[in-house]
């Protein structure tokens, strides 16, 4: 047996069932080994998608998506998923290529120091010099980036060790790692001290993060939140945690999250940040009160908390175990008026905002962004799951989405505009029974659109829908109240594709929404063609989302 055989073995015996990525001379001897084997090997159009379309297989799967590419620019490429995942937490095994190993560091062609390149946004990198090391090498990455506070793993592996005949293969069954050893379960003296400030609290709330989904504890905080008349809010990567007409749910937090959501957290005497790292996005330092409140922040990674808030009372571990062992205490907790406070808050938003819905002009063939992204999500299914690009797309989505039993994917910690279309056809891959939209503006389309020839050559059921206002609208936006309409570098008006014939040249089918009327109708005719398509709907370029 050779070293890529035996990284085949590994990855067997592991459960991979795909491995998305692209091939070079590097990475061939491993490419040529997968061949026998039951593992799909999904060739991607450009590599930072690789690490894209791992990210949505691992999203939905619950297991490490797995990418390899070649060495050199294949590599290098890669670094952008690769520091997506990471921001997001997302457990990815990233298999990369590297030049024979007695050639390494001469700057010969196609090398780069990979493992230097992405030190700042890796769990954990190696670089195999030693063909016996490979079993242990990948039983470690695997448990490394599936545990703790998940994230990308980075194995490179030179093309003679690839080569290489390997003494023994074992794969080893357990992990022992005397310098990684997350912690499980939560303090039980600090617990308990949550527990006495909870019943004393007259206004507490939950502002629950994506560590929250990724610990798949939905369910525990939704319960918690229940039986505790607890309310709860979100950052932008917790949106799921709870249906949206929740009573509880008071929506999004953050610079681009709801106003009443906002001073909810800030009017608390007793906030909760349960799995949220509490980054600038959701938290405005500026904006946001922390004085006179308890504030208790429950995350699997001790290096977030206290980071960017100081933490009353800090708790290191998974949150599912700690929300079971929260939810095991008697106490009570009499929050009513508080709640009854906040319905009010979101009674007066919405007649407010419905009262500037009413304002608004309703022009031919242009479609009101919030509206738009209100109707598709209500039309889905209600297990569907909602991939959000970057840009102006992205806070209409989160802002109007209308969450079910769903599931909503996006780039919140690196915002990388190109993400939803590789990461809806991995997610789409990963259990192909549920409905899959990614929903995209024209900018983030033209950086993805290569991968519509991969979801044709899948076979991939993935919906697109594009709204297409010709600029890159949140850079537009920024400009418009920052730079006083001294605009740079965000027109798309003139060498953009028209999109009906892009999706001809693909080979899908295509739709344009012409009028908010048959809007509803057209969406649902759209939704219900087989196979990929691609539908497209004009919004104004001076739309904003301020005022969310």
């Amino acid at each position: 047996m050779i070293g890529a055989d035996a990284i085949v073995k590994c990855l067997e015996a592991e459960g991979v069932e795909m491995v998305y990525g692209y091939p070079g001379v590097a990475i061939c001897p491993f490419y040529n080994s997968i061949l026998n084997t039951d593992i799909h090997t999904v060739l991607i159009r450009t590599e930072q998608n690789a690490a894209h379309a791992a990210s949505g297989y691992a999203r939905i799967s619950g297991k490490p998506g797995v990418c390899c590419v070649t060495s050199g620019p294949g590599a290098t490429n890669l670094i952008t998923g690769i520091a997506t995942a990471f921001a997001d937490s997302i457990p990815l095994i990233c298999i990369t290529g590297q030049v024979d190993t007695q050639l390494i560091g001469s700057d010969v062609f196609q090398e780069a120091d990979i493992t230097g390149a992405v030190e700042s946004f890796v769990k954990y990198s190696y670089l195999i010099r030693d063909v016996n090391d490979i079993p242990r090498v990948f039983k470690e990455a695997f448990h490394i980036a599936s545990t703790g506070r998940k994230g990308p793993v980075l194995i490179d592996i030179p093309a003679d060790i690839q080569k290489e005949t390997i003494s023994k293969f074992r794969y080893p069954e357990e992990v022992s790692m005397r310098t990684y050893k997350p912690t499980v379960k939560g303090n039980m003296v600090q617990i308990k001290k949550v527990a006495k400030q909870l019943s004393a609290a007259k206004r507490p709330i939950i502002c629950a993060g994506g560590g929250v989904i990724l610990a798949g504890a939905q369910e525990k905080l939704r319960l918690f939140a229940e039986k505790f008349g607890i309310p709860v809010v979100s950052t932008m990567m917790g949106i799921g945690v709870m249906p949206s007409d929740h009573p509880l749910y008071n929506g999004m937090v953050g610079n681009n999250g709801r106003a009443y959501a906002n001073r909810a957290m800030n009017e608390s005497d007793f906030l909760m940040f349960i799995g949220a790292r509490v980054a600038d996005r959701a938290v405005s330092q500026n904006g946001f009160d922390a004085e006179n409140k308890t504030l208790v922040h429950i995350d699997v990674d001790p290096a977030e908390i206290g980071k960017n808030v100081g933490a009353t009372i800090p708790i290191v571990g998974d949150v599912g175990c700690i929300l079971e062992d929260l939810l095991s205490l008697e106490l009570t907790v009499d929050s009513r008026k508080w709640v009854d406070t906040l319905k009010d808050y979101r009674k007066a938003f919405a007649e407010y905002k419905a009262g500037k819905e009413k304002e608004k002009q309703s022009l031919d063939g242009q479609v009101d962004p919030s509206l738009f992204v209100k109707t598709l999500s209500s039309l889905l299914d209600e297990d569907a799951v909602y991939v959000a690009d970057v840009g102006q797309n992205q806070i209409w989505s989160c802002g109007n989405y209308v969450m079910k039993k769903g599931r909503f994917l996006t780039s919140g910690g690196m915002g990388t505009m190109g993400y939803s279309i590789p990461a809806a056809m991995g997610a789409k891959m990963a259990d192909p029974s549920r409905q899959v939209v990614a929903v995209c503006g024209d900018g983030s389309f033209q950086m993805s659109m290569m991968e519509l020839a991969t979801i044709q050559q899948e076979k991939v059921d993935v919906k697109i829908f594009v709204m297409n206002n010709q600029v890159l609208g949140m850079v537009r936006e920024h400009q418009h109240f920052v730079y006083k309409d001294h605009f740079s570098m965000i027109d798309l008006s003139v060498g953009s594709p028209d999109l009906s014939k892009i999706a001809e040249a693909y080979g899908i089918h295509y739709k344009k929404i012409t009028s908010e009327k048959t809007m509803k109708k057209d969406i649902e005719a759209f939704l219900k063609k087989k196979g990929c398509g691609i539908l497209e709907c004009s919004i104004l370029p001076d739309e904003v989302v301020r005022g969310m």
